[in-house]
């Protein structure tokens, strides 16, 4: 948008990092930095670390990297704007915004939160008070065990049976009703409450910020719908929204997992059976964007609602996601007939054992295929080897396709050599046709184990750890390290002595020159290509204690060599190589200067200065 740099920067400076993460995360002083375990990837070794005085964080586990709007940004799933705009009321600043389309957009938005928030209120009030409300709230309490403060916690709401009783409530503008999803119109062109008569169910982004309603029909209603959701509006996609993420973000994080059902009294009914990580999708099946977004949080997804119902159709997807987003997806075996809002009243023990069992997807599904098998004869061994066959071809990877091949062969008793060559494509009444023919060998599209998920996606993570870590693919010097983390951490101690000639290696001198061409560290990293961002947001959060000297006389020393180097190379391919003797005698003598500690800093600006002349002209 919209937001003046200036104070974009005034909220970088004035935000108290550290207690802006502590709400989030645990975290622990070691020396300057503080560290705890990433809360944007599962681990049990705190990988995270944040320098509050640089203003940057950095995780050597995942490379997830940034400053504090960055951080507020990915772990509230909030644009640029909304996270400026939070840290801002937090600190008390107050923020100018330029004009443009941003700006529009903005205003849009900020005008549908607040109708959002105002219509959630008077919808709760009517809920709470009004005497048309008294069957909804029987019905709360009778149908579904809710006492007030159920009701005010999920503020909960009543939609009377009217046709604009909210839109003369509101006194709000018609576009922005129509913007909030809140009214529409009808065809004599008048404005009309998007719901009536139904229970209201309010939902919040991650953020808690107001983007929709859920609306429930009362048990006899002649309404045509049972159901009723906010239509997508700019701030309400049902493919990037989790009813309940709101209030179970936290507990989603301690858990490291997230349990995703389908209603939203099936989350009332898990939070208040002592499972405070359960959320639901809002009208729609679980999409790659709910699953992009629960990744901020967590790495397990637990499915609690009927798997069977996903079938063949959701079983790629999964696994796909298993590998894109390295989560496990797992499923909770709950008792037919039942939901977990019922589950939740009767036995919420139950409940919570199903969650605690829940069992890898494929390993759900391979076990409805053979807790419903006659193993009685071969023949129905057979058969139900092959059906379970079918099941597990359909995972990418050829490790996990072998393990579970070894769980139907010893529950079926059948030769695992067989299920392996592949001869349960033919066995007993056409099992495993053409369809899965294709799939039985290399798995769904005949990928193999290199596209896999398991092993593949820990290779992945593995090679982003070796690139964080500062091993491989990094600045091979020491001497180039320490002079780039003094540089980033203490450049009035070090900068004026550096000079880009002291640097060999790539990343090096374009970190170089990209710290010492900027102002300050943001402009640096912002300005810089990828690799070297990253390079200079890792140092930014790493302890520079090394002497300022000593880097600098490791520096001169090594470029000092290679000028050596070079000056040898030339006197051996010289008709005249005793014209060089004066000036390696020099370099040498002003080399064993540096080193001894003789020349002082005042010493190392000529031989600096010379270097720079010797390796442009070699350059030319």
């Amino acid at each position: 948008m919209g937001i003046v740099d200036e104070d974009v920067a005034r909220v970088r400076e004035e935000t108290d990092f550290v207690a802006v993460a502590s709400e989030k995360m645990a975290l622990r002083k070691v020396g300057t930095r503080w560290t705890g375990l990433c809360p944007f990837h599962p681990e049990k070794t705190a990988s995270f670390s944040l320098n509050a005085e640089q203003g940057f964080y950095y995780c050597f586990g995942c490379g997830a990297k940034g400053d504090v709007i960055t951080f507020v940004r990915e772990i509230d799933q909030l644009d640029f704007v909304e996270a400026v705009e939070s840290l801002a009321a937090r600190a008390g600043i107050g923020l100018h915004y330029s004009e443009g389309r941003a700006g529009r957009e903005h205003q849009q938005k900020a005008q549908i939160y607040e109708a959002l928030e105002r219509a959630i209120e008077w919808y709760h009030q009517r809920l709470l008070k009004a005497p048309d409300a008294a069957a909804a709230r029987r019905y709360l309490r009778a149908e579904r065990g809710y006492d007030a403060d159920v009701v005010r916690y999920y503020r909960l709401g009543w939609a009377p049976d009217g046709f604009d009783h909210l839109v003369k409530a509101l006194d709000v503008g018609s576009q922005v009703l129509r913007d909030a999803g809140l009214a529409t119109v009808n065809r004599a062109g008048r404005l009309n409450d998007s719901f009536r008569a139904r229970l209201l169910f309010p939902i919040f982004d991650a953020a808690a910020k107001p983007v929709g309603l859920g609306g429930r029909i009362l048990p006899g209603s002649e309404l045509p719908n049972k159901y009723k959701n906010t239509e997508e509006t700019a701030v309400y996609k049902k493919s990037r929204v989790l009813y309940g993420l709101n209030w179970a973000k936290k507990a989603v994080v301690d858990a490291g997992e997230v349990v995703v059902c389908e209603g939203y009294t099936d989350v009332i009914g898990f939070h208040r059976a002592g499972v405070p990580q359960a959320v639901a999708t809002c009208g729609t099946a679980l999409a790659e964007g709910h699953v992009r977004l629960l990744t901020n949080f967590a790495h397990r997804v637990v499915l609690a609602y009927d798997a069977d119902n996903a079938g063949l159709a959701a079983a790629e997807r999964f696994y796909d996601w298993e590998r894109k987003f390295e989560v496990d997806v797992a499923v909770a075996a709950l008792p037919k007939g039942l939901d977990p809002a019922d589950l939740s009243r009767r036995d919420p023990e139950a409940l919570r054992a199903a969650v605690t069992g829940a069992r890898p997807f494929l390993a759900f599904r391979l076990d409805r295929v053979l807790e419903r098998a006659d193993l009685r004869s071969i023949e129905g061994r057979a058969r139900t080897a092959a059906r379970a066959m079918e099941v597990v071809a359909e995972h990418p990877s050829e490790i996990v396709r072998d393990q579970y091949l070894m769980v139907v062969a010893d529950r079926c008793r059948v030769d695992p050599r067989q299920l392996r060559s592949g001869a349960w494509k033919s066995w007993g009444n056409g099992a495993g046709g053409a369809g899965s023919g294709a799939a039985g060998a290399t798995g769904r599209g005949g990928r193999g184990p290199s596209s896999g998920g398991g092993a593949g996606g820990n290779a992945a993570r593995g090679a982003v750890a070796g690139r964080a870590d500062g091993s491989a693919h990094d600045v091979e010097s020491r001497a180039e390290r320490e002079a780039l983390r003094l540089l980033v951490h203490r450049p009035e101690a070090i900068a004026g002595r550096l000079g880009e000639v002291l640097f060999e290696g790539d990343l090096s001198v374009r970190a170089y020159r990209a710290r010492t061409g900027a102002s300050n560290l943001y402009e640096a990293i912002a300005g810089a290509d990828p690799d070297v961002a990253d390079l200079l947001q890792r140092f930014a959060v790493e302890d520079a204690n090394e002497d300022v000297d000593a880097v600098m006389i490791e520096l001169i020393d090594r470029a000092g060599k290679r000028a050596l180097a070079e000056l040898d190379r030339e006197a051996r391919r010289s008709s005249r190589p005793q014209d060089y003797g004066a000036v390696i005698g020099w370099l040498k003598h002003a080399l064993e200067d540096v080193r001894n500690g003789q020349s002082g800093q005042d010493g190392e600006s000529p031989l600096v200065a010379w270097l720079v002349s010797r390796f442009e002209v070699a350059d030319e």
